[in-house]
């Protein structure tokens, strides 16, 4: 009988030299490229520091609407949220009571003048006789007495003729200002009382008024900035930018009119305000904005984009580039932001080479494939066209 256990203990070790001259014969893996990172090379460049502040904006003349008399609101002429002229018609008050006092002023009027020209041709027949003692001194006292009396009604009457002419001029209401009316606040039917009774509002649209409020501890940095004291820049023709709420910035520039003469002492501000054309109507009373003021005007600025800056506890770095084209850390002092810049105090300096896209894969010390910002990015390469098949030959 044969026995088979040297040859079972000789394949083993045969396939295990395979193996391992297969192993041996392999290449290793090639190391994977560098990080393809694009970079910004710092330059001094001029930059314009500012500061917003927000504001909102106040009509230049703001009336309320108040009836001067009483009555029914008979009608609305004016519809709301439309430009009004000054002098043109917003309400009528019912009128019927104030002609029929009118009516009566005039009667009274009339029944004084007789009674004063009666007076006046008495007094006129006394005179002549008393020269002749035909009348007593008495009688002629008295007639001068009535004369002056009736003269004193027919002032009085004239007087409250004037009173109900100008009583039923007061039922028809009209616009002191030109402008925007505002929403009515009687409804026609309503009863409205004299002087009380608020019917509407009507905002001056052109020019606008900006204000806003600054610091007490930014008012003397402001003055320094400006190289001027606040009050002189309000007489000089400098201009402030106004932002509105979508972040646009308007057209007009605004011109500092007004500074406030004292500290708010429970807000610890000082107010400003600004003078704005209004032409094409884009502002209105009571809308918020910003102001933008610039503070210094700085001509060999570094700048470098915001999102080439990173933080890490409470500290602010960035990706610099050598000469052997490896990474490193650099800390930096960052002062203003100039969007989308940030001015750097402290930390880099001219020619520095800084990273702006691909931070997260730096590593401290690894070479990097770095691509200028400001080049032309790379052509995309193009794909080989595919070659026709050819028909198989025929057997």
């Amino acid at each position: 009988m044969m026995k088979f256990p040297a040859v079972r203990a000789t394949l083993p070790a045969t396939l295990l030299a395979a193996t391992l001259v297969a192993c041996s014969s392999a290449t290793p893996p090639p190391a994977p490229p560098p990080p393809q990172v694009v970079v910004k090379t710092i330059t001094p460049s001029e930059a314009s520091v500012t500061v917003d502040y927000v504001a909102q904006t106040e009509a230049l003349n703001e009336v309320e609407i108040r009836p001067r008399v009483g009555g029914l609101l008979e009608a609305q002429a004016a519809v709301e949220g439309t430009r009004v002229k000054k002098g043109q018609l917003l309400f009528v008050i019912d009128a019927q009571p104030y002609e029929a006092a009118v009516a009566q002023a005039k009667a009274a009027l009339a029944l004084a003048q007789s009674a004063f020209d009666q007076a006046d041709r008495d007094l006129a027949r006394v005179k002549p006789l008393s020269t002749i003692d035909a009348v007593s001194q008495q009688e002629l006292d008295a007639a001068i007495a009535r004369h002056d009396a009736s003269n004193a009604q027919v002032e009085a009457a004239r007087a409250a003729l004037q009173t109900a002419q100008l009583n039923l001029g007061y039922t028809r209401i009209t616009s002191p200002i030109d402008g925007v009316i505002g929403r009515a606040q009687l409804k026609v039917g309503g009863l409205v009382t004299a002087y009380t009774t608020l019917l509407t509002t009507v905002y001056s649209t052109d020019p606008m008024y900006v204000n806003f409020a600054i610091s007490e501890s930014r008012v003397l940095e402001v003055q320094r900035e400006l190289g001027m004291a606040l009050d002189q820049a309000a007489k000089s023709n400098r201009s402030f930018k106004v932002l509105l709420g979508d972040g646009s910035e308007y057209p007009y520039p605004g011109r500092l009119n007004f500074i406030d003469a004292a500290v708010d002492s429970a807000t610890g501000t000082l107010k400003l305000r600004l003078e704005v054309p209004n032409p094409e109507q884009l502002l209105r009373a009571n809308q918020f904005a910003r102001v933008r003021v610039t503070t210094q005007n700085l001509k060999d600025a570094l700048l470098v984009p915001q999102r080439a800056v990173q933080e890490f506890q409470g500290k602010n770095y960035v990706w610099v580039i050598d000469a052997e084209a490896k990474a490193q850390q650099r800390d930096v002092t960052m002062g203003a932001r100039v969007d989308p810049n940030w001015i750097v105090a402290k930390g880099l300096n001219v020619g520095d080479v800084v990273v702006i896209e691909g931070m997260q894969k730096m590593k401290a010390g690894i070479a990097v494939t770095a691509r200028d910002a400001d080049a032309p990015p790379p052509a995309p390469a193009q794909a080989a066209a595919p070659t026709e098949a050819k028909p198989a030959a025929k057997p």
